[in-house]
């Protein structure tokens, strides 16, 4: 329509009409090209928003883990100085020495929720979320797994291949029976049981602590390994910093 009045008036010679008919066009692509421009800033801030309601949810879960971990880790710890000194004392209670060296050796577990964030970062979206959400942290969370290192850590140190080898499996299946981890209902470690029970012979017992007082490299492997659990409490608590901070930039 647009393109035969034009014609028709080039072909008339009416250079006024023209003009027009150029301005309206160039107002007409001008006013298209900002709708679209608009409507393409408000599909993204409706993105951004949902990824943002997502990854918030995902870190507010996390942050419920780092927590329990950092509760348990303090637990471990305990064991840990309890062991140390209980091994220092000749005349210690035999079950409390082997509970709280076993206790020593134990580890938990919970892996990040990163389902929401892999899918920003794959799809190149990281631009439609708050900056300062991006630059206060979250970045850095997912950039390592401190939960799955400290996991690692644990399960490969010297103190737990020792204890686990000097203990016998009856002693350690009794342990693992009785006095062994609570779990919340997404069946993650939150805590040692209140009430510990070890069913096994009182002689069985005190052969176990005796094997663990004759061993000459365990206190070693306790305060080694008591070190490496303070620097692994202390990135668990900065962990959960950086969820607090990156979950009120999202919300």
């Amino acid at each position: 329509m647009i393109l035969r009045r034009v014609i028709e008036h080039v072909r008339k010679q009416h250079w006024t009409a023209v003009f027009l008919d150029f301005v309206i066009v160039v107002v007409g692509v001008f006013i298209g090209i900002q709708v679209s421009n608009w409507n393409a800033a408000q599909m993204d801030a409706r993105r951004g928003e949902e990824y943002a309601e997502r990854l918030a949810t995902d870190l507010k879960y996390d942050l419920e883990g780092r927590r329990s971990l950092v509760a348990y880790f303090d637990e471990v710890n305990k064991s840990l100085e309890n062991s140390i000194v209980l091994l220092a004392d000749p005349n210690s209670d035999p079950r409390e020495l082997v509970v709280n060296v076993y206790r020593s050796t134990e580890f938990a577990h919970n892996p990040q929720t990163r389902a929401t964030w892999d899918e920003i970062v794959s799809a190149g979206e990281l631009g439609l979320m708050p900056r300062d959400a991006v630059e206060g942290g979250i970045s850095f969370y997912f950039g390592s797994d401190i939960s799955e290192q400290t996991a690692s850590d644990v399960t490969s140190s010297p103190l737990r291949r020792r204890v686990r080898s000097i203990l016998s499996h009856n002693v350690q299946k009794a342990i693992r029976a009785g006095c062994s981890d609570i779990r919340d209902g997404r069946n993650a470690v939150v805590s040692f049981v209140d009430e510990c029970r070890i069913d096994a012979p009182d002689a069985d017992i005190f052969a176990a602590a005796e094997e663990l007082r004759r061993d000459p490299e365990l206190v070693r492997d306790l305060q080694l390994h008591a070190s490496a659990m303070n620097t692994a409490r202390a990135n668990l608590r900065g962990e959960v910093i950086v969820l607090e901070a990156g979950i009120a930039s999202l919300e």
